[in-house]
């Protein structure tokens, strides 16, 4: 009530709390004589029976005053005396709270684990502090076991497998802000995925730590990051009976969880299961050079363009190859994407110069978008979207390069995202988190969007001094890489970059997940001048074959032994470009 002090407030309250808790406990004849002696008691003098004794006690536990008594309230003595008495009588009082008849029903226990299934782990942290019966309840395993499955963790683990769900997700947690921190502070060990010198870097790709490589002798490679073995076997081609050095070079090579699938500059394509062996499942032919492949991420579908036809390859109930559809396009394919989760008739999104199709297997071809004179820089396509990059050219000098977001169920464009006087070199949709978009442009910088709120980029990091040529993000930070080489890492909320790596030629490929960092840099130039593959001299070519980077950010590392080569440093550091060798005149005594 307006006008009346702390204490009067403080003694309404308490009056209130102790007519609703006796009004409701199952002893209401206890509560009710309780009620009116505490009534009665309220007339006092303030003795140390009185209540007021209680508000008095409690406002000087709140002012940091202890036990002891009020002035002019009677001796140290009669407070030491009256004290236990009043703190004992407060928390008896404090107890009767647990008399509300709430507590008092006794639920089934199945119907109560049905309610507490709908909470997370931090409200079943504080359920556990309620009573002895809601801790019973909070600490169920089917509680702590579906936790650990919305949380993402040991999705194919069953609940008989650990005897102690919670600690597991404990267990899960604290590794995960490990790895974290070992991403923000470079804490790792890197290794390069070498292989014969001499051979130049064509194509690399990768799926969920399995990494693929084609190379200009022809050969395709496959390493395994999530084993410490880094051997690289060879898949064998169809192409054997041709003589040493007179193999193809690899144009593309794309990988699945089950599929690896190799693109040669003749035409050829070779289809690998990676559950069978080393010899290729399948094999067809284009007439003419290969210009897109495509290779759906979790189907068996292939995709390829060449020259102004587009086919797609795909397995039928029984395991054997057939060809799916061919489609007949007016101009050159550039791009080729495969939609996600179209089972048996996929779907197959292609950018031919200005125009985006939409090819479905036994349909006729559907145009996406067409505006004459503004060709397609890059596309990426997810379940239900299509996101390409449009170039501005012509006339509309005042318009910006931007981004078309289409549907494709409605085949009607949902956004217009950017304005760069840049193109768009590089999108990444499928593989960003949801309703997020993360693009490279020519004008050197990296931009995520969010699909929801077309206004402006929600994070914007300038770096690359050539342009970004790859991208991939999460839900906390973005990997650049540029066509000078350089690899840069990005906390998206912060807006930082974390720290970067370096190397000779353009990055065209990243991928990564919590604790594996896996970039490719591929030389624009296949066949180097002054460096003949024949020559004796091994070492010439090792700055223009590419090079492949795994990086592990394992818990198991030491931070003292993994700390990640840099590639720049400043005077005042000392370790240097020499891979922290640590220098025996630091640069500021030089």
């Amino acid at each position: 009530m307006a006008g009346e002090g702390p204490l009067e407030e403080f003694r309404r309250q308490w009056r209130a709390e102790l007519s609703a808790s006796a009004a409701g406990s199952s002893g209401q004849r206890r509560g009710r004589a309780k009620r009116k002696r505490r009534e009665a008691e309220l007339a006092g003098d303030g003795s140390p029976r009185d209540p007021r004794g209680y508000f008095e006690l409690a406002e000087g536990l709140l002012q940091g005053r202890g036990l002891s008594w009020e002035r002019g309230r009677g001796s140290p003595a009669t407070a030491k005396a009256a004290a236990p008495s009043l703190v004992e009588q407060l928390i008896s009082d404090l107890n009767e709270i647990n008399e509300i008849p709430f507590f008092d029903i006794q639920l089934p226990y199945e119907l109560a684990l049905q309610i507490f299934q709908y909470l997370n782990r931090v409200e079943l942290g504080r359920c556990a502090q309620v009573s002895k019966t809601w801790k019973v309840l909070a600490e169920d395993e089917v509680l702590w076991y579906r936790v650990c499955k919305q949380e993402g963790y040991l999705l194919d683990a069953t609940i008989s497998d650990c005897s102690c769900w919670k600690q597991v997700l404990q267990d899960c947690l604290i590794k995960e802000n490990t790895l974290r921190t070992n991403w923000k502070n470079r804490i790792g060990a890197v290794s390069q995925l070498q292989y014969d010198l001499g051979k130049v870097l064509c194509d690399v790709h990768s799926f969920d730590g399995v990494v693929i490589a084609g190379y200009t002798s022809g050969d395709v490679r496959l390493w395994d990051t999530r084993s410490c073995n880094y051997t690289a076997p060879i898949l064998e081609s169809t192409q054997d009976t041709f003589e040493l050095g007179c193999l193809p070079q690899v144009s593309f090579v794309k990988i699945n969880k089950s599929l690896a699938v190799a693109a040669y500059e003749n035409g050829t394509i070779d289809v690998w299961s990676l559950l069978v062996g080393r010899e290729p499942v399948h094999h067809y032919q284009h007439n003419q050079r290969i210009q897109a492949l495509a290779l759906g991420s979790y189907t068996t579908a292939i995709a390829s363009a060449s020259g102004f036809q587009v086919r797609v390859e795909c397995p039928d109930d029984k395991g054997y190859w057939q060809s799916l559809a061919h489609f007949e396009v007016q101009k050159l394919v550039n791009f080729l994407q495969i939609v996600p989760d179209t089972g048996r008739n996929p779907i197959t999104v292609g950018a031919a110069e200005e125009i985006v199709y939409v090819l479905k297997a036994g349909e006729s071809d559907t145009v996406l978008h067409s505006v004459y004179g503004h060709p397609v820089t890059s596309l990426d396509v997810s379940t239900n979207q299509a996101v390409f990059g449009i170039k501005s050219v012509g006339w509309l000098i005042n318009e910006g390069n931007k981004i078309q977001v289409y549907s494709l169920q409605t085949c009607q464009c949902l956004t217009t995202l950017g304005n760069s006087a840049g193109d768009f070199t590089c999108i990444n949709l499928k593989d960003s988190p949801p309703n997020m978009l993360v693009t490279g442009n020519k004008d050197r910088r990296v931009r995520v969007y969010d699909l929801r709120d077309n206004s402006k980029p929600v994070s914007s990091f300038y770096a690359h001094q050539l342009g970004v040529s790859a991208v991939y993000m999460d839900d906390w930070k973005v990997v650049s890489g540029g066509e000078e080489g350089l690899v840069c890492v990005w906390d998206q909320r912060m807006g930082t970059k974390l720290w970067e790596m370096h190397a000779r030629h353009p990055v065209r490929h990243i991928w990564f997940n919590a604790h594996t960092l896996v970039t490719a840099n591929i030389p624009n130039e296949k066949n180097p001048h002054g460096a003949s593959i024949m020559d004796d001299d091994l070492t010439a070519h090792r700055r223009h074959r590419g090079i492949i980077c795994a990086y592990e950010f394992s818990v198991d590392q030491l931070a003292t032994e993994s700390i990640l080569p840099i590639c720049r440093s400043t005077y005042n550091e000392t370790t240097g470009y020499s891979y922290n060798i640590g220098l025996v005149v630091p640069y500021d005594k030089l």
